[in-house]
């Protein structure tokens, strides 16, 4: 992910694709607020126009990656136990 923020314009951006991703459809998801597609309907951006009315004056993000299943123990240099 890559954000971008032009305080000139007051133009926020979230590249949830490559930023090289071309897009091939936008969708208004509220006022000021556009979600960018790819040509698989993918979403690949996320663009806040006027950031500083919609969004306020401070933007807090906060992301939490959680994973797939349990790592082996193998994968932590140990052993597994049965039970």
């Amino acid at each position: 992910m890559k954000i971008e923020y032009d305080a000139a314009r007051d133009l926020l951006y979230f590249w949830l694709g490559k930023p090289s991703s071309k897009t091939a459809q936008t969708v208004t998801v509220a006022p000021g607020v556009f979600a960018d597609f790819d040509t698989s309907n993918k979403l690949i951006g996320l663009e806040v126009l006027d950031a500083r009315e919609v969004l306020g004056e401070t933007v807090q993000l906060e992301v939490a990656l959680s994973t797939l299943g349990a790592p082996s123990a193998a994968e932590h240099g140990g052993t597994s136990v049965a039970r």
